[in-house]
């Protein structure tokens, strides 16, 4: 049996009972122009799985009607965020810490975060004859690129270690941001010694290549819950067209809610959803490793964050500044209600009252 590790506060029931009773607004637009579009972003990776699960089952299409989904495929958040400050998309599932480094430079006006999506399925994997934290000086590591949420998890937990490293790849470890395709290819050839990353290239490198875990993030938290995966809207969109996001999140909550209800068929259709994107299927037995150090939640672990703003100042990736107001998790709460389910918290970082 396939094992889909989820937790959300909604039951399929209930959010069906919604949707009929007329729930959540019809799509369209509360600003000065009609909405006929809606640009989404995401990574082709497990952790992402809610966004693959609801354009490949039209979770998102049947949520939003008349509004249009098209999509962009990035392999980290760093270049997502480009995409999003840009006004190129207009949302985006993504990484925790490029959503704090966009709302900390822009004096918090840039994006909003509105939910979670996933938590945990991130690891430093290493080739035979690293054992310990130790045998990683000289090393040559890589994550998924620099100042994204695994490269900031390495950065911190190498300094925790007594390491130094820098953002042009010096130091004690030398840390090379790379995109996931190439690392693994990388790590065939034996140029690099490892990498922290997020699923299913972990469980790629360790069933396809042989490499083995040497921490896993989960480790490193209090009850293994850290936020891999949050679902991030421009705050220009969300300020002008609530409206459309509350339909987002309706399809973003029932995709959630399908990964869960659906854990026999669920591998399959995200393993398609990956193949589409990169033109390869993973092997069963990686989909299955993958899905397994995952955990699907609408929750984003608001309280993590001041911890996630001090790694990442360790890390020498970002500035400070502070994040109150990084959450609007009104909409969101405003659906749970609805439904009769418990409400998420912001944490005191943002408004979470429907």
């Amino acid at each position: 049996m396939n094992t889909i590790r989820t937790a959300t506060t909604i039951t399929t029931l209930g959010l069906v009972a919604c949707m009929m009773a007329g729930c959540a607004s019809a799509s369209g637009s509360t600003g000065t122009e009609e909405v006929t579009e809606l640009r989404l972003g995401y990574f082709a990776n497990v952790t992402h799985a809610p966004a693959l699960v609801g354009l490949e089952e039209g979770l998102f299409a049947d949520a939003l009607g008349d509004v249009a989904v098209t999509t962009h495929a990035f392999n980290a958040g760093p270049s997502a965020i480009e995409a999003l400050t840009a006004g190129a998309i207009d949302a985006t599932y993504i990484g925790p810490n490029p959503s704090i480094n966009t709302f900390i430079q822009s004096g918090g006006v840039s994006a909003h975060i509105v939910a979670g999506a996933a938590t945990g399925g991130a690891a430093l994997v290493v080739r035979d004859g690293i054992d310990s934290a130790a045998d990683l000086e000289g090393t040559t590591l890589a994550t998924p690129q620099l100042g994204n949420t695994q490269d900031v998890a390495l950065r911190a937990w190498l300094a925790e270690e007594g390491f130094e490293t820098d953002t042009s790849g010096g130091g004690d470890v030398n840390i090379t941001p790379t995109e996931n395709a190439q690392t693994l290819t990388l790590f065939q050839d034996g140029e690099i010694d490892g990498a922290w990353l997020p699923e299913p290239w972990v469980s790629r490198l360790v069933i396809d290549e042989g490499a083995h875990v040497l921490i896993d993030e989960a480790e490193l938290w209090e009850d293994g819950e850290f936020p891999t995966t949050v679902l991030l809207v421009r705050a220009e969109f969300l300020e002008a067209h609530p409206d459309v996001v509350e339909d987002l999140l309706e399809g973003h909550i029932a995709a959630v809610q399908w990964i869960a209800d659906n854990p026999e068929e669920a591998p399959a259709v995200i393993n398609g959803a990956l193949e589409a994107e990169t033109g390869k299927a993973l092997d069963e037995a990686v989909i299955t490793r993958a899905l397994e150090h995952v955990l699907f939640s609408i929750d984003p672990h608001a309280d993590t964050f001041e911890t996630l703003v001090a790694n990442g100042l360790e890390a020498g990736t970002q500035k400070e500044g502070s994040i109150g107001g990084l959450f609007d998790l009104r909409l969101l709460n405003g659906l749970l209600a609805d439904a009769g389910a418990e409400p998420v918290s912001a944490a005191g970082l943002g408004e979470d009252s429907p």
